[in-house]
């Protein structure tokens, strides 16, 4: 990649983990604070204000591509910060549960993923662009990861309104990366177009984006049940979950790590991607039967099934934007990328309130059924997808 490349790649990267930053800061802590605010009584409405964000995401992923293909990626990207830090402000102001859902409605409503990605793939060559979306991908992993660990001490130290008015500022931060650091968008090069129903009809595409779909539903959801769990069943307060998560963090990237290597350079990438989901549906089958039986079990089956989870978790978000990238047709990646968002983002949503739903009508064991359950049929699905080349043996003529 050339320097240019790299510092597009880095910078737009940088962006994207800042818009996740905004919704997982509040998954370890937010479901045991909720209960000190006015409504949050109502697991349904503390998986509402988990999963509004998504929602707004959702609608505006593909409005806000189209308008960055024509006004312009980086004014569209403003604009999405722009909303994003109104809404953390908002958030952080607020002192029930209502203005907090009102708040993360428009942060969400700041859905810069498809311009944010368009531009990374206007900015790089093809035979380069699958390791910029794994910059991506591997961004939301390290997001993620620094989320666990950092959100229980930011916690204590300056409270939910603090951790919201944070990523506010981080979002005006992130503002003057755009204007100063983000070198400009390339003069675009006009290709043969290609249907965005050819692109919604794409089987391979189609897997992937059922896959973002049940793993974000399977994330949101089993966070509106973890925290709490953790506080009751290891007597571990929010305030002290960083000592659980940190060591967790560390041990799931380490063991994920030469998983993707080896997978990408002996071109198993399909079997290490397979394994993952795998991995994944175990590990809610064995929270559901955690949860159904607590009494029965040690409370390290439970940090055992997390390291699990985040072995999984890690492995599936750092591949799948590239496998995206990969397998869209070259006139088409900003479509099937716009696609793959959207579902990402309505993920967001469903999870969080399907996970306040089950757990408040029918117990938090059921919460991991329902995971269960949209993890195979993912398996399923993702096991007749087609098997990956090594990168650089055929991506150059993509």
């Amino acid at each position: 990649m050339t320097p240019m490349e790299i510092r597009s790649s880095l910078s737009l990267a940088s962006i994207f983990a800042l818009r996740m930053l905004g919704m997982f800061l509040i998954l370890p802590v937010f479901a045991v604070h909720a209960k000190t605010l006015p409504g949050g009584e109502s697991a349904a409405l503390v998986g509402l204000a988990m999963g509004i964000y998504g929602l707004t995401q959702s609608f505006g992923q593909i409005p806000f591509g189209i308008a960055s293909d024509k006004f312009g990626r980086k004014p569209i990207i403003i604009i999405g910060l722009v909303l994003f830090a109104l809404g953390s402000f908002i958030a952080a102001s607020a002192h029930t549960l209502t203005w907090v859902i009102v708040g993360r409605a428009v942060q969400g409503a700041g859905a810069i993923s498809a311009a944010v990605t368009a531009f990374i793939a206007d900015a790089t060559r093809d035979e380069h662009r699958t390791k910029a979306m794994a910059m991506v991908g591997g961004s939301i992993g390290l997001t993620f990861a620094i989320s666990m660990v950092a959100a229980p001490v930011m916690y204590r130290l300056i409270g939910m309104g603090g951790i919201f008015a944070l990523t506010g500022i981080l979002s005006c931060i992130a503002i003057l990366v755009v204007l100063y650091i983000v070198p400009p968008a390339p003069q675009k090069i006009h290709a043969k177009e290609v249907p965005f129903s050819e692109v919604l009809a794409d089987r391979e595409l189609a897997r992937l984006n059922y896959g973002v779909f049940a793993l974000h539903v399977a994330q949101m959801s089993m966070f509106v049940v973890v925290p709490s769990a953790i506080v009751q069943y290891m007597d571990l307060p929010v305030a002290g979950h960083w000592k659980l998560y940190l060591p967790i963090m560390v041990a799931s990237v380490a063991l994920m790590l030469p998983f993707v290597f080896v997978g990408e350079k002996r071109g198993k990438m399909k079997q290490v991607f397979l394994g993952a989901i795998a991995l994944l549906a175990l590990v809610q089958v064995g929270l559901w039967a955690f949860m159904s039986r607590p009494a029965s079990m040690h409370w390290s089956v439970l940090v055992l099934l997390l390291l699990a989870f985040f072995v999984a978790f890690n492995i599936l978000e750092a591949t799948q934007p590239s496998l995206v990238s990969r397998m869209a047709p070259p006139a088409a990646k900003g479509s099937a990328l716009g696609v793959y968002n959207t579902l990402q983002a309505l993920a967001l949503f469903c999870g969080g309130v399907l996970g306040g739903w089950l757990q408040q009508h029918l117990g938090p064991s059921s919460v991991f059924v329902a995971g269960a359950a949209l993890t195979i049929v993912w398996l399923i699905i993702a096991a007749k997808m087609k098997s990956l080349p090594r990168r650089g043996t055929a991506e150059a003529s993509a």
